[in-house]
């Protein structure tokens, strides 16, 4: 999982301002090219919930391969806070789903941050679970 996240922020990088400009809801964007992007893993035999119900929220994505679930929560940076919500909330989804590990990714919209400092990935661990961090 975390190699298709490093391969789509490589497409992300690249990509990303032609396919934006393409929507007129610039905050659903990223959402919708990270889906179609992994829309090759349903092509290899896997599955693809979106809206997944986590307990009595909604987890963003939840790709299921070979019989392993790999929950995903979006995000869109909107301060500083955006990542430690993101993982206080992906760590509970974690938990509810009985997941030890899962993916959260940040979109970064600000234009005058450089992408080498958009992009990075890197693991934390909250509440003993493991969570992927990968910035967009």
């Amino acid at each position: 999982m975390t190699c298709l996240l490093e391969d789509f922020q490589t497409f992300w990088r690249e990509n990303s301002e032609a396919w934006i400009e393409r929507y007129d809801y610039k905050e659903a964007a990223p959402h919708l090219i990270l889906q179609a992007f992994l829309q090759r893993v349903v092509n290899g035999g896997g599955t693809i919930a979106r809206e997944m119900a986590a307990g009595r929220n909604r987890l963003d994505l939840c790709i299921e391969f070979e019989r392993h679930k790999y929950p995903i929560e979006l995000k869109l940076r909107r301060g500083d806070r955006t990542e430690r919500e993101g993982l206080e909330q992906l760590a509970r989804y974690l938990d509810t789903l009985g997941c030890g590990e899962g993916w959260l990714i940040v979109f970064d919209r600000r234009a005058d941050m450089k992408w080498d400092d958009k992009i990075y990935l890197r693991t934390e661990t909250v509440d003993g679970k493991t969570i992927v961090v990968a910035g967009c």
